[in-house]
């Protein structure tokens, strides 16, 4: 697992510069999560890490940049954003 969250996190900072790798880190980690867990809960058969992976890259590939302004308001998310630290200025 780390292997596949350190490549997605080294990937988002590539799309994010202004992310730091413990942010871009902490945001992989959640987007990995909430995936497996709302395909979970829709009853699919779970289809591997590799899966994941491909489904988190798209995001990333398409939304990275912007993706500060989603979690801005999801509240779920929201505490990434309102401190400070981790971000690069």
């Amino acid at each position: 697992m780390e292997m596949y969250h350190d490549r997605l996190a080294r990937l988002l900072m590539e799309r994010n510069p202004a992310l730091s790798y413990d942010k871009a880190r902490t945001w992989v980690e959640l987007l990995w999560d909430d995936f497996e867990t709302t395909y979970a809960k829709a009853g699919e058969k779970y289809r591997g890490k590799n899966m994941t992976e491909k489904i988190v890259t798209q995001w990333i590939v398409n939304y990275g940049d912007k993706l500060h302004q989603f979690l801005a308001t999801n509240p779920k998310y929201s505490h990434l954003l309102n401190d400070s630290d981790g971000m690069i200025h």
